[in-house]
């Protein structure tokens, strides 16, 4: 089976590695500079800084077996109990950022980044093709679809095959953020880590705490409401705004260097009850966290089902 999957970041990448594991032909295409999608790493002069998904659990069988593999292999530690309370969750981190789990899933996969996929056609023997926006095609058996569900749509509108737009419709929030290095240390409470911590900020993550940077830094995300609100704002004003905001988290630190990072669809509002959305007799799957939950561990389990759905 050839499978041409739309989007490499985790549902994508686990989809793809099961397929593959199974004897498929696989190839994943992803707009972005790097497979991960919102496994996302960076670096801001010499700190490192996750600037998407700051952290993830294991509450089910399926994704609780990858992350003892992968905390086998030293690729994962135990970063808190939670954010206040002890919950009896551990929350897991890369130990050299979350984008190190995409890069470690994408080993041996056959991706194409930078690479924007712009329509999933048939080709009219039964297949499928992939058009992408140079207008090259790559034909397949079967295709799975794990970006955000708006652009899903736009990619399957040309398809043929009968979309319903109950699902496809999903309002996704938008989350800005604000990534500081610091010259000294946050003054965040001893887990290094605070959800809904006042009016602006969903979540605050310090990683140096987390083991990944070697210098002061933190992870700022505006509230989905914050986000939505100010937009629109020009660099400038949000810096200014967030800088601000941070500061009570901040103690006797200042900000040396900052970036603002926008995710426009960060996290979907409806959670589907399947963990994907499978047509054309069964040949089209679309999976992400919008259906199996906005957590990383909603698309692992997503990008599984998706894979088990084309293999039967």
């Amino acid at each position: 089976m050839r499978v041409a999957i739309v989007g490499a970041g985790l549902a994508g990448l686990v989809a793809g590695r099961a397929l593959q594991a199974a004897g498929a032909t696989v190839q994943l295409f992803d707009k972005g500079r790097s497979p991960g999608g919102r496994l996302a790493t960076r670096r801001i002069g010499g700190a490192t800084v996750d600037h998407g998904a700051q952290f993830f659990t294991a509450r089910t069988p399926a994704f609780a077996r990858q992350v003892a593999e992968w905390q086998s292999r030293g690729l994962v530690r135990v970063w808190s109990r939670g954010f206040g309370d002890n919950d009896g969750h551990d929350r897991y981190v890369g130990t050299d950022g979350m984008n190190s789990l995409a890069k470690d899933l994408a080993r041996g996969q056959s991706v194409s980044c930078s690479t924007m996929a712009f329509a999933v056609r048939p080709t009219g023997d039964g297949g499928w093709k992939v058009v992408l926006d140079d207008g090259a095609e790559h034909a397949a058996d079967a295709v799975i679809v794990t970006c955000p569900l708006p652009q899903a749509f736009a990619l399957l509108i040309d398809s043929g095959v009968d979309l319903d737009e109950s699902v496809f419709r999903v309002d996704y929030d938008r989350t800005i953020g604000f990534l500081a290095r610091l010259d000294g240390p946050a003054a965040l409470p001893p887990t290094g880590g605070v959800q809904n911590g006042d009016e602006v900020f969903s979540f605050i993550g310090d990683n140096a705490h987390k083991g990944i940077s070697t210098e002061p830094a933190v992870t700022f995300h505006a509230s989905p409401a914050w986000s939505e609100a100010n937009w629109h704002e020009d660099h400038d004003t949000l810096a200014r705004l967030l800088t601000t905001a941070a500061r009570p988290w901040l103690g006797a630190s200042t900000i040396v260097e900052h970036q603002l990072k926008k995710w426009r669809l960060a996290t979907p509002r409806t959670i589907w009850p399947d963990p994907c959305w499978t047509t054309a007799g069964g040949r089209i799957v679309v999976a992400g966290d919008a259906f199996a939950g906005p957590r990383v561990e909603g698309a692992h389990n997503s990008g599984l089902a998706a894979a088990h759905a084309l293999l039967g």
